[in-house]
């Protein structure tokens, strides 16, 4: 029997108040500002004759909200899952604090391991190596279930999910992965045969 093509569309959820301002947000809620809509309606554009069956969110209103702009155009997706294994890495101290106070405070080398180094672990939070492991769980998962189940999916994650989730599938380096900056108004077309 011959094998289809699934696709998984992976999209950051929109820009953010904290994102804006560069605060730390992590696990706390940051509403979509007015151009973080704009960009989740561009992305919903692109998407717009795409077949979605089934979509996944963080239980974090800016990963749902995102979802709700994508899915008005799709009345076929019978499937809106919740899981955080694609919830945004958790910054513990850090997070509803400024960038800068952070720098300010200890020092810009210790924010950069905290911010962006692979092993770095800010104060109660989480390292990017961390946020992987839980990934890759959640990748297993979906791997499985399209392939089961023969379906398109939608995510929408947020920015450090999606890194350990391109390297995956896009085969990159730490270091690669590392430095990605993941765009507000498009999304990722992974193809997976099912």
């Amino acid at each position: 029997m011959k094998k289809r093509k699934c696709h998984i569309y992976l999209f950051r959820h929109g820009g953010t108040v904290y994102n804006e301002d560069l605060i730390f947000t992590g696990w706390h809620n940051s509403s979509l500002t007015k151009q973080g809509r704009k960009k989740s309606e561009k992305v919903a554009k692109l998407l717009k004759n795409k077949r979605i069956d089934a979509a996944f969110h963080s239980h974090l209103p800016r990963s749902v909200d995102t979802l709700k702009i994508i899915l008005k155009y799709h009345s076929e997706c019978k499937q809106t899952i919740q899981d955080d294994r694609m919830i945004e890495r958790h910054y513990g101290d850090l997070e509803q604090h400024h960038h800068k106070a952070i720098i300010k405070k200890f020092g810009l080398e210790k924010f950069n391991k905290w911010h962006r180094s692979y092993t770095g672990v800010p104060p109660h939070g989480e390292s990017i190596k961390m946020v992987e492991k839980r990934v890759k769980s959640f990748i297993k998962f979906l791997l499985k279930k399209i392939r089961s189940e023969k379906i398109n999916v939608a995510i929408s994650a947020h920015g450090n999910s999606m890194r350990p989730f391109r390297r995956y599938f896009e085969h990159f380096t730490i270091k690669k992965m590392i430095s990605l900056e993941n765009p507000w108004d498009d999304y990722f077309d992974y193809v997976v045969e099912c």
